[in-house]
C-alpha cells in the first residue's frame, strides 16, 4: 500500500505524538503523587522488613520500575510510528505553468550577430618626404679652412685613436601575440541542448525533450518581480548567452528588457544554470564541439 504524508500532515502528527507523550507522563506522575500515603502505611505496617533487593522502594504501589515494560513498549511504538511517517513524508512541487509558445521570438526583436576575430588593420604608410628648395644665391663669405699637412712616410708612427666601448641597451622583447578568439556560431549543425534527455534514441526526441526540460527549469525558478506585478508589466524579455564547449553558460546579457526588473530576473535564472550544475550538451560543427550563441525568450504574463 502506497501511503504518503504531506508536510502539513507530518507536522500535525509529530506535534500530536509529542503532546500524547507529555500527556502520558503527566498522567502517571499525577497518579503516583496523589496516592494516599496514610492508607499505604496502615496497609504495610505489619509487613516484615524487606531485604535490600526487594525493599528499594518504600511501598510497592509507588514502585515506578514496575512500569518500565509499559514505557518500553510505548517507546518502541512511538519509534516505529516516527519511522513510518519519515519514510512516507512526501513533498509536492508546485505545478510549473509554461506559457504558450514560450520559445517563440517576436519578429521585432533585433539580435546582434557576434563577429569573428578579425586581424588588425595594417599600419598606415609613412608620410612622403618633404623636398626643400636650394637657394640660388652662393654664399661667398665662408671662412677658408686652414691647410694642414697630413703626409706621412715609412718612419712615421701611426697610432689608432682609443675608442671607449659603447654599450647599447638590449632591444625590447617582442609583444606577446594577441589571444586567439574562437569563432562563435549562431547556427551549428548540432545546436546545444539542455541536459536531461540523453537516454532517448532519436535526435528529434532529444531536441523536443530538451526544450521541455529548459522551460521547466526556467519557469520553476523564475519569480515575477514585485514592481512589474504591481504595475501590470507583461511581455517577453530576451536573454542572450554563449554555450561553451564544456556546456557552461557564459557572456549572459539582456537583449530585450520590458521593464519592472523582468530582464534582470530572466538573466538571474539563466546564470543559475551554472550554480545548479546544469551543463548543456554543447553544439557541434563537423563533429567537433564549438561555441554557440543561444537566444532565450522568457515570457512574463500575469494570471
Amino acid at each position: 500500500m502506497n501511503v504518503s504524508f504531506t508536510s502539513n500532515l507530518t507536522l500535525w502528527m509529530i506535534s500530536g505524538l509529542f503532546l500524547l507523550t507529555i500527556g502520558v507522563i503527566a498522567f502517571f506522575r499525577y497518579r503516583l503523587n496523589h496516592i494516599d500515603r496514610g492508607l499505604l502505611q496502615e496497609k504495610h505496617s505489619r509487613d516484615k522488613a524487606p531485604n535490600l533487593l526487594s525493599g528499594r522502594n518504600k511501598f510497592p504501589e509507588v514502585d515506578t520500575f514496575r512500569l518500565s515494560t509499559l514505557f518500553l513498549r510505548y517507546g518502541l511504538l512511538v519509534s516505529l510510528f516516527s519511522i513510518i511517517v519519515a519514510l512516507n513524508w512526501t513533498t509536492y512541487r508546485d505545478d510549473v505553468i509554461i506559457p504558450d509558445d514560450a520559445l517563440a521570438l517576436d519578429e521585432d526583436i533585433t539580435l546582434e550577430v557576434p563577429r569573428s576575430a578579425e586581424p588588425p588593420p595594417p599600419p598606415p604608410p609613412p608620410p612622403p618626404p618633404v623636398i626643400q628648395e636650394v637657394p640660388d644665391e652662393i654664399i661667398e663669405d665662408m671662412d677658408q679652412p686652414e691647410f694642414v699637412d697630413q703626409s706621412i712616410d715609412r718612419e712615421t708612427e701611426v697610432h689608432a685613436p682609443v675608442q671607449s666601448p659603447v654599450r647599447s641597451a638590449p632591444p625590447p622583447p617582442p609583444p606577446p601575440p594577441p589571444p586567439k578568439e574562437e569563432e562563435i556560431f549562431v547556427i551549428a549543425e548540432d545546436m546545444p541542448r539542455f541536459p536531461g534527455c540523453e537516454d532517448l534514441s532519436s535526435k528529434k526526441e532529444k531536441e523536443e525533450c530538451a526544450k521541455q526540460k529548459l522551460l521547466e527549469f526556467i519557469y520553476a525558478n523564475i519569480e515575477y518581480p514585485a514592481i512589474a506585478r504591481e504595475n501590470g508589466v507583461e511581455g517577453t524579455a530576451v536573454v542572450s548567452f554563449v554555450v561553451e564547449k564544456d556546456g557552461r553558460v557564459k557572456d549572459v546579457k539582456i537583449v530585450r528588457e520590458i521593464g519592472g526588473g523582468c530582464g534582470e530576473e530572466a538573466l538571474r535564472v539563466v546564470e543559475l544554470m551554472n550554480d545548479a550544475g546544469k551543463r548543456w550538451i554543447p553544439g557541434k560543427q563537423r563533429g567537433k564541439p564549438v561555441r554557440v550563441m543561444f537566444n532565450l525568450p522568457v515570457k512574463f504574463k500575469l494570471k
